[in-house]
């Protein structure tokens, strides 16, 4: 093994994950994630410190979506785990639980999978952003539709008026569509949607142009479903939904045209300055998981990514430490590129994606 000595003391890196409950979907990914990349690590003696290489171990707890449980968690792999390296959640929700626990015991936390950008108002000091914030996922939809449908020009945005990472997402949709010219009508619903017909009527009503959908998973392929029934003005969809393969395996036809935010495709970022190819990582992951990965698994391996490389560069696990190194970070992974603001740990450098369903596959849309 190259890079100095082997260590027997194990780095312990810490994750509240969801293999059961209302994000056992998007969980699992983050988990299979964070697993090849411990094995990605491990595979050449695991994270440098001062020239001596020490292997890496996860320990996760399943938190099953509840935000109780991702609090017990954090303060279990804490106190009674003692890991070194503390991983995020899956859901801006759940990652606001888990914050809230590292702060108060000064602990970084490497955040893939809570974008809200309501995470970074808060003042804290240890979270670190790896994804783009929740207000850039659909910013650049009022421009795709200006460009590809120019006389369309209203723009119906339902939305979860649970927690705040859907009003940050319909949010970038309204100040984008200020700058092309767009109405927007923004139509709150409360989650979980237990029945779609006020979301029918609130449609029919409004008879949009543009449907825009942002809660959680199942609320969004509910609404989807209720498709043959909308105004026949409806010319454009979009859904946060649709960035992922599940998306489509679920609607089938009704997918069809549909537009998604996406943090990361394969072979879009080829320039890749720390960690492996984007060939290697979706090679790597059909092997290990048996399915292909989505963005949600290459945001949490790049997590474990980006901590690792904090650490070598520091040469301590220290948390202030490591924060100090994060925010003078300017990367590009597989992922993307990777540049925090000092200040809140918000994310500036990576960029979304648009991606859209034609014909059971997902095209990314260009950027300009």
């Amino acid at each position: 093994m190259s890079g100095g000595t082997v260590s027997d003391q194990e780095i312990k890196i810490g994750l509240s994950v969801s293999v059961s409950g209302k994000f056992r979907l998007q969980g699992r990914q983050a988990l299979d994630g964070v697993l090849l990349w411990q094995s990605h690590a491990n595979a050449s003696g695991g994270i440098s410190i001062g020239g001596t290489r020490r292997p890496v171990r996860l320990i996760w707890h399943d938190d099953s979506g509840h935000a109780s449980r991702v609090r017990e968690n954090v303060q279990r792999l804490i106190e009674n785990d003692h890991v070194h390296v503390l991983l995020g959640p899956y859901s801006s929700g759940l990652t606001i639980a888990a914050a809230e626990i590292a702060e108060d015991h000064g602990r970084t936390i490497w955040n893939y999978g809570g974008t809200s950008d309501e995470i970074f108002r808060r003042g804290w000091r240890y979270v670190i952003g790896v994804s783009s914030p929740a207000s850039d996922y659909l910013r650049k939809l009022p421009h795709v539709l200006a460009r590809e449908y120019a006389k369309l020009s209203r723009i119906c945005v339902l939305y979860s008026a649970k927690g705040s990472f859907a009003w940050q997402v319909a949010r970038g949709v309204m100040e984008s569509a200020k700058e092309t010219g767009h109405s927007t009508e923004l139509v709150p619903f409360e989650a979980p949607l237990g029945n779609s017909d006020a979301s029918v009527a609130a449609l029919l009503a409004a008879s949009p142009e543009t449907v825009v959908l942002v809660g959680n998973f199942d609320d969004e392929l509910m609404v989807m479903r209720t498709r043959p029934r909308w105004p026949r003005t409806v010319r454009a969809i979009a859904s946060v939904a649709a960035g992922i393969p599940e998306f489509a395996i679920q609607l089938g036809q009704l997918a069809e045209g549909v537009v998604g935010p996406s943090q990361w495709e394969p072979g879009v970022n080829s320039r890749t300055t720390i960690g492996p190819s984007c060939d290697w990582f979706v090679e790597e992951f059909q092997k290990q998981s048996g399915v292909i990965p989505n963005y949600i698994a290459a945001g949490s391996f790049v997590a474990g990514l980006i901590a690792a490389e904090c650490i070598c560069q520091a040469a301590t696990l220290d948390d202030d430490k490591l924060r100090s190194i994060a925010s003078a970070l300017d990367c590009n992974t597989f992922y993307g590129r990777f540049r925090i603001d000092p200040e809140t740990g918000k994310q500036t450098g990576h960029r979304i994606l648009l991606v859209r369903w034609e014909r059971g596959q997902k095209i990314v849309l260009p950027s300009r």
